[in-house]
């Protein structure tokens, strides 16, 4: 748009120009070897225009003649440079479609046309197309090379971490990882696995630092990186409790500050700061962390935190604890407990009973039947309370890929990812859903008196003698003895029903029985 308004700015000049010649009449007279030319001054201004354009045509036309070489090349090489971006388009997509002879094809078609130096991504379809013909050693040393170049640097770290990984080696990976890491640890891959690797070796201080580059270029959110940190930092303080005390309170106050309601960290802060006689600051801490989210754990700590104090006024602390939560199953759990070590086994049943009406689970049971054989020592009601808690569903624990682990932990004991665990309730048990009928009481049957009035003893059924073969009868006494054989297992290996099992009435009992199976 612009070079067009020029364009007509200078014609628009140039007509000005010859029409303020054409209202000015005049001569022009050259005087040359000899001669003399005599013209207007209109004239004279045509031709020399003409002159001027018709020097730039000539101008134009010989270096036209002299670049005709270069531009005849470059036609050719822009046209060989298409015809190979376009086998390398082709062959992307054939290897992203698992088609490992095309992407060969289209990666050799490719190296011909364009220099592989100038197009990095012919070395990752030649390693992707080796990767789909299974040649993994070649792909392999075509990802090294790659390290060689800065720009393909990434690329090689990222496909040497992914053979290492499907080898199972987490060693090399971790280095590749961590080498990646280093030079851009906005890549979520790299810094995740560096994460695991420092978290497995204790490394905190790292790993709070990796966080924080994370952080820094946006890679996570802000809250997953202060929960990130109030685990590291967490864990840092449970490794500094016996070495450094000072520095494990500065930590776990830190990752108390950063997530309230994370109930390790809370414990640890205010576990801390009891140690050093400051136990009104460690109970609000507790008290901060219950309201967001009771745990035991939490309450054990704030129930003896004085450790002088009688049962009783541990008793009333936990019942600040159960005012602070009201109708929460820990709290009833904890003010129990607090009261059968108090003796107050009015109050213990009340609260436990009240935890198994909020939420029914093993622990409950089992505090209750510890009440009940400390009030009354009555072993029967024991039994029943220790058979229900069987049945009912587990305490919640601390759990990360199938471990239940009593205490929590920062990374997975199995995959080694960070903050893993999580409290819940494990899976159920089988036991715990069906009842089987083998652990009912089997009654015993009475001898029946005869006629004369003497009693009849009820023994088993002896085996019947078998009748002597005939001739060749040694077959049919195999083939009954292998029936005889197979319906006993048939009969032994059936399942005791389910508890919701209407049954079978006895008359279709009978007419189903085998006794009564008849051929014709």
């Amino acid at each position: 748009m612009i070079r067009l308004l020029v364009f007509l700015a200078v014609v628009f000049a140039l007509g000005l120009g010859f029409a303020w010649l054409a209202d000015r009449p005049g001569e022009m007279l050259v005087t040359f070897s000899g001669y003399q030319y005599q013209v207007t001054l209109m004239v004279a201004a045509v031709a020399i225009v003409a002159v001027v354009a018709a020097v730039m045509i000539v101008w134009w036309l010989i270096k036209s003649l002299w670049n005709s070489p270069y531009t005849i090349s470059r036609y050719f090489r822009v046209r060989r440079r298409d015809r190979g971006y376009q086998a390398l388009s082709t062959g992307m997509i054939a290897a992203g479609a698992g088609d490992g002879a095309l992407a060969r094809k289209k990666t050799k078609e490719a190296a011909k046309l364009i220099n592989s130096d100038q197009e990095p991504l012919i070395n990752l379809l030649d390693a992707q197309a080796s990767l789909l013909e299974g040649d993994h050693e070649g792909a392999r040393e075509k990802f090294e090379r790659m390290l060689d170049d800065p720009e393909m640097r990434l690329l090689g770290l990222r496909g040497l971490y992914l053979e290492a990984e499907r080898l199972g080696d987490r060693n090399a990976a971790r280095h590749y990882a961590g080498r990646a890491a280093a030079v851009a640890p906005q890549l979520a891959w790299a810094a995740e696995s560096t994460l695991e690797e420092l978290t497995e070796r204790g490394d905190w201080d790292g790993a709070l630092k990796l966080v924080e580059a994370q952080k820094s270029t946006r890679q996570i959110e802000r809250d997953a990186a202060n929960r990130r940190r109030a685990v590291l930092l967490t864990a840092k303080a449970q490794a500094l409790v016996d070495s450094d005390p000072n520095a494990a309170r500065t930590a776990a106050l830190e990752a108390n500050k950063l997530a309230p309601d994370f109930a390790p960290a809370a414990v640890i802060a205010a576990d801390m700061v009891i140690r050093q006689n400051d136990v009104r600051k460690g109970s609000k801490i507790l008290e901060a962390a219950w309201k967001a989210e009771p745990h035991p754990d939490i309450a054990e700590l704030y129930t003896h935190a004085r450790p002088g104090d009688a049962v009783l006024d541990r008793l009333n602390r936990a019942k600040k604890l159960q005012e602070l939560k009201r109708n929460h199953a820990e709290s009833a759990m904890a003010v129990a407990r607090a009261a059968l070590d108090a003796q107050d086994f009015a109050t213990a049943r009340r609260e436990a009973e009240a935890a198994i009406r909020m939420d029914r689970r093993e622990g409950a049971y089992l505090l209750l039947a510890d009440i009940e054989e400390a009030e009354t020592g009555d072993q029967g009601k024991v039994r029943q309370l220790l058979s229900k808690a069987v049945r009912a569903p587990r305490d919640p624990a601390w759990v990360a890929d199938g471990v239940i682990s009593e205490r929590w932990a920062p990374v997975s004991p199995v995959t080694g990812k960070l903050d893993a665990f999580t409290w819940r309730a494990p899976m159920e048990r089988l036991g715990q859903l069906i009842d089987s009928e083998t652990d009912l009481p089997v009654p015993a049957i009475a001898a029946a008196p005869a006629a004369d009035g003497k009693a009849i003893d009820i023994v088993p059924d002896a085996p019947a003698q078998k009748p002597a073969p005939a001739n060749g009868g040694e077959k049919d006494m195999a083939a009954a003895d292998a029936a005889g054989e197979a319906e006993g297992i048939r009969q032994g290996s059936e399942l005791p029903p389910l508890p919701d099992d209407p049954g079978v009435a006895p008359e279709e009992e009978a007419e189903k029985s085998p006794r009564r199976f008849r051929l014709f």
